[in-house]
C-alpha cells in the first residue's frame, strides 16, 4: 500500500467509551493527552498514533490493542 493511500485502520473509541460510560475529556484526562488528539484517532483521521498511548488507552479502558483498533482487509 502507497503511503499516499487511506489508511484502512478503523479506531473503535466510540463504542469502548460508550460501554463504560466515559466521555472523551475523561479519557483525554486519564491518558494525559489533549482531548484534540484522542479526537482525531477516534474519528479516524490520525495518520499515527505512539504505542505509549495505545498502551495507555487500553489500561484505562481496560481492553486490547485489538479492542480499539482494527484493519479493514481489502477487497480484491
Amino acid at each position: 500500500m502507497p503511503v499516499d493511500e487511506p489508511h484502512r485502520v478503523t479506531c473503535h473509541l466510540d463504542h469502548l467509551l460508550q460501554q463504560r460510560g466515559m466521555t472523551l475529556a475523561a479519557l483525554a484526562d486519564a491518558v494525559g493527552v489533549t482531548v484534540v488528539n484522542l479526537s482525531v484517532l477516534k474519528n479516524n483521521r490520525a495518520k499515527a498514533v505512539r504505542f505509549s498511548t495505545i498502551t495507555a488507552i487500553c489500561d484505562v479502558l481496560q481492553c486490547q490493542v485489538g479492542d480499539v483498533l482494527s484493519v479493514e482487509h481489502e477487497m480484491r
